[in-house]
């Protein structure tokens, strides 16, 4: 048992634990205790499915597709077995991309395209079909996290800018203890700004506005606008929505590109004092989807992190979450934000949805668990387990329809790879379905376009899902690390920063955004982009993301409520629905432009800058893994070596080693090189941590450390690794913290 845990709760997490490892006998299945009683006392609870028909069913479900399952698996190491051999003997794709192309085909890993077709997906919800803006991802084990992250729909412009570098913090304007005034006229500037290019006046600009106010005539109302020489309307009188005013606070919400802002005018308070028009603050329409992850995360090993996962995602879908917790002292109660309550201008009562869209990601089909064991004693796909315990909570938002209006279950499904995957998924929805009554096609699925053998064949796997397709999301960190893994036996690869401004990653993106249009997702579903990993950046990112809804992507991830209401910025900059009206007749890269990553020479690289290039990897999958299996944290603000804080999560951990298994493959590196450099950075990652007191410090003993030891199979086992990933290694060591003896799954 790790000590990270004090004396107390060694004993509380020992007891659980061992509460845990009883199984239950139900329908021919072994299902640990604390799960089988989850499901029967809080799940199935109100909802008009019996105990006996779930397990039946579920028992039904394991034995009919967990071959599958296993095959698929097979079939994904066969081929890349297959693609080494093809490099072994013919080095890099470079100018054999026509016979790499056909090699391909014959061993299955590519598929013809289908004819044309446009997804016919139903009842989806207008976040989905209608609405461009920021998509929050966040781990749903942490109850508070995943209340932000739902309540992230709304955020305060002023705290946004203030609070971050979106305005410069140096000289008069940095940040302290004490209120800024000058940082705060840079606010309210700012605003005024963004204010002009979003809802410009008829006359004049926001920075000479002195007031707002609603006038009256019979039962309408519109909105007067006075600046310091004249009085003023909305160039477009359609963008005023309507008013609330209440205790002498009026609120003003105004739309734009089908986002609303709200505009809190309330001249007692000490900033509207300070504002000329009383203007206290601008509340952004922030989050529109939020994708609850119990994937890449979060770091849940075994029935009693899973039971905590689905515990969350439950209280989200009964709308009755909550976590309680101090700030600044002071006891804070965090629940889910109530629908906006607001009068139209012809004096009618509407509402506005307080928060996000949810959406649950789902694990993929590569990881197992025991949490389950099926008639014969054998694990089971934590992926159909998921599939089914998942959507057995989001019943619950089927009743009360306050999270989908429309009805509908949004799942993200990660990691497939090619449309025989997607199919699996599909059929494997569609018997979750039956088992538990919905109609059919209940369930979407969002696709991760992050695997290449998905990337090569997105036609054909959004084929396989058109009738229940919601999205597809470009997550370029994974599709990374599978580049790397796929072509590992072609040469070495460059360094991480070099490949960024590769040709075949911007044809991914390209491929992605145009086949997406040509299947008809435009005003039908998402078409998102990745993260924005430089968390306290906020400067840059929002001189750079605007690029995501510029390409013509609906939504694009961020890593905080706060990069939310920033990123909603773009979507008021950029009419997305445009942009994608533009790009649905442009040529599709061709397949040998996304095969095209070359390989690295390495006498083009200096001993310092290879070394440089170790150590940058080796400090960034230290810092990442040691919170993952000393703390159970799947989701890190990591400082990298340069001390810039990084998000850091399993797909980034992912690149960091499958760069080092490369270089170690083919003789960049040598073995001892990179022990040599975990055991520096080691020392780094511990200094970096120094102040935190439940951190358990790797460099004196990185043989008896299981962090360490982890971390550094990740680099030196990372060839081996089942596409690349990271999580059988990262299970097992939780798992051997967590018990004090190695058990794996």
């Amino acid at each position: 048992m790790s000590d990270i845990y004090t004396q107390q709760e060694t004993l509380q997490v020992k007891e659980e634990l061992t509460s845990s490892e009883i199984y239950l006998e139900r329908a021919g299945l072994k299902v640990k205790n604390n799960l089988a009683n989850f499901v029967e006392m809080e799940v199935l609870q109100g909802l008009d499915v019996e105990a006996d028909r779930f397990w039946h069913g579920f028992s039904s479900l394991i034995a009919k597709h967990m071959d599958t399952n296993r095959v698929l698996l097979q079939e994904r190491d066969h081929l890349q077995q297959e693609i080494d051999c093809w490099h072994k003997k013919n080095g890099p794709v470079a100018a054999k991309s026509k016979i790499y192309c056909d090699f391909l085909r014959k061993i299955g890993y590519l598929v013809a395209d289908p004819a044309d077709f446009t997804i016919s997906t139903g009842n989806l919800d207008p976040e989905i079909t209608k609405i461009s803006g920021p998509q929050l991802v966040v781990p749903i084990s942490n109850a508070r996290y995943a209340l932000n992250a739902a309540n992230a729909r709304w955020g305060s412009f002023y705290n946004a800018l203030y609070g971050t570098d979106a305005i410069l913090q140096d000289g008069e304007l940095k940040l302290a203890e004490q209120y800024n005034p000058v940082r705060g006229q840079a606010v309210f500037d700012y605003v005024a700004m963004f204010m002009d290019k979003a809802f410009p006046l008829q006359e004049g600009c926001y920075a000479d506005v002195t007031a707002y106010e609603i006038e009256r005539n019979g039962q309408w109302a519109s909105l007067v606008i006075t600046t310091k020489s004249t009085k003023t309307q909305l160039r477009d009188s359609a963008a005023f929505h309507g008013f609330r005013e209440e205790g002498g606070v009026l609120r003003i919400l105004l739309g734009h590109n089908r986002l609303y802002i709200e505009l809190v005018i309330n001249r007692s308070h000490p900033i509207g004092k300070m504002h000329p028009a009383g203007l206290t603050d601008v509340i952004v329409e922030s989050a529109i989807t939020v994708i609850q992850d119990c994937e890449d995360s979060v770091a849940a090993v075994d029935a009693q992190d899973k039971v905590s996962v689905y515990r969350n995602w439950l209280g989200l879908m009964q709308a009755n979450l909550e976590d309680t917790f101090e700030k600044n002292g002071k006891k804070v109660v965090r629940i889910l934000n109530p629908d906006r309550q607001y009068t139209s201008a012809d004096g009618k009562a509407f509402s506005v949805k307080g928060c996000a869209l949810m959406m649950v990601r789902n694990v993929g089909h590569l990881m197992m668990t025991d949490a389950v064991l099926d008639n014969e004693g054998k694990v089971i796909g934590e992926g159909l387990m998921d599939g089914v315990i998942t959507t057995l909570c989001a019943m619950h938002d089927l009743k009360q329809r306050q999270n989908s209006k429309t009805g509908s279950i949004y799942i993200v499904k990660p990691k497939m790879h090619g449309p025989k995957e997607a199919a699996f998924a599909v059929t494997m929805f569609a018997d979750i379905e039956k088992m538990l009554g919905l109609a059919r096609n209940t369930i979407k699925i969002g696709i991760m376009d992050e695997e290449r053998r998905t990337s090569a064949n997105l036609k054909a796997v959004i084929k396989e899902v058109a009738k229940r397709i919601f999205f597809i999301n470009t997550g370029f960190l994974d599709r990374t690390g599978d580049e790397i893994h796929t072509a590992m036996a072609a040469g070495p690869v460059l360094p991480k920063e070099d490949i960024k401004a590769e040709k075949w990653l911007a044809a991914y993106e390209d491929r992605n955004m145009v086949i997406g249009l040509q299947c008809g997702l435009m005003g039908r579903a998402q078409i998102g982009k990745g993260m924005w990993v430089k968390c306290d950046s906020m400067h840059d990112m929002l001189e750079q993301k605007i690029s995501h809804p510029k390409t013509g992507a609906n939504c694009a991830w961020v890593p905080s409520p706060t990069a939310a209401t920033l990123h909603a910025l773009h979507y008021h900059y950029v009419n997305v629905q445009e942009v994608q009206g533009k790009r649905l007749n442009e040529a599709l890269p061709s397949l040998s432009v996304l095969f095209s990553m070359p390989a690295l020479e390495p006498a083009s690289l200096t001993a310092c800058e290879i070394r440089n290039e170790l150590d940058n990897n080796a400090q960034g999958i230290l810092g990442y893994v040691v919170r993952w299996i000393d703390r159970g944290i799947g989701c890190s603000k990591v400082p990298d070596i340069h001390n810039v804080t990084l998000m850091e999560d399993r797909a980034t951990c992912r690149i960091s080693s499958q760069v080092i298994a490369n270089w170690l493959k083919h003789g960049v590196i040598s073995e001892s090189e990179v022990l040599d450099s975990f055991r520096r950075m080691a020392t780094v990652v511990d200094e970096q941590n120094a102040d935190d007191p439940l951190y358990r410090p790797m460099a004196a003993d990185t043989e008896g450390s299981v962090a360490f030891q982890a971390a550094l199979a990740l680099a030196l086992k990372g060839s081996e690794a089942p596409s690349g990933y990271t999580e059988p290694v990262l299970y097992r060591a939780r798992r051997k913290v967590k018990y004090g003896i190695d058990k794996p799954i």
